[in-house]
């Protein structure tokens, strides 16, 4: 399955990639508002469920989301508010180091 991007989502991804290859010292504070709009979130949801994505850290799958949230409406909605809150924060106890070539150690 091949997924379309949408025209506003290529738009603002062509806009961050023309900023970052023109001013490669460019430093992009505020991208957090640029995630959590609807139609990014609309797109990478759609994106996950094409490549059946796999369950996270968490381990909840997108299945077990669907149905207890997209069922009433509410998985993007939310998602999207608590984005804007600032509410989305790491969990530490679920947080793993990967190993990293030359002894560098990347967290995820």
């Amino acid at each position: 399955m091949s997924l379309t991007t949408p025209p506003s989502v290529q738009k603002l991804q062509t806009a961050l990639h023309d900023k970052a290859k023109g001013s490669p010292k460019f430093c992009f504070y505020a991208l957090y508002d640029k995630v959590y709009r609807e139609d990014v979130m609309v797109f990478a949801h759609e994106c996950c469920k094409a490549n059946r994505g796999a369950a996270g850290v968490d381990g909840q799958t997108l299945e077990d989301i669907e149905e207890y949230r997209c069922s009433r409406g509410m998985f993007l909605p939310r998602m999207i508010r608590v984005s804007q809150a600032g509410l989305l924060v790491p969990n530490q106890e679920l947080a793993r180091v990967a190993p990293q070539p030359k002894t560098r150690h990347r967290q995820w």
